[in-house]
């Protein structure tokens, strides 16, 4: 151990001092920064908002285009035909003079005709 720390002591400083400086290294740069937030909201609108929106206007168009005598089902999973329809809410006939009302938001799939006489 001695041996070592006698041998430093003889080398020369001085040859470290002329050594190049540490190579600077920059910072993010702000253009791939505002690039990275630019491609979340591109990949957020198409894989998410987009789908969601024309699934709600499919279902607005659904809702505005009930008619009494369609075969609903409803987000329960009732199926029935629509007897009579109000602002908010629809009455639904699922059996032989049973009718229960439901809210036109809770109508998931319009039926095509004849498909409850098969059930």
């Amino acid at each position: 151990m001695r041996v070592v720390s006698l041998l430093l002591s003889f080398l020369p400083f001085s040859l470290f001092a002329d050594a190049a400086p540490a190579a600077q290294v920059a910072g993010p740069s702000p253009w791939g920064q505002g690039i990275l937030l630019g491609s979340f909201v591109v990949v957020f609108y198409l894989l998410i908002w987009r789908p969601q929106s024309k699934r709600a206007k499919e279902h607005r168009m659904l809702i505005s285009n009930l008619s009494k005598g369609d075969e609903v089902v409803t987000s329960g999973g009732l199926c029935g035909k629509v007897a009579k329809i109000s602002d908010l809410f629809v009455l639904v006939e699922i059996g032989n003079g049973l009718e229960v009302p439901c809210q036109k938001q809770a109508i998931t799939q319009v039926l095509p005709k004849g498909t409850l006489k098969t059930i």
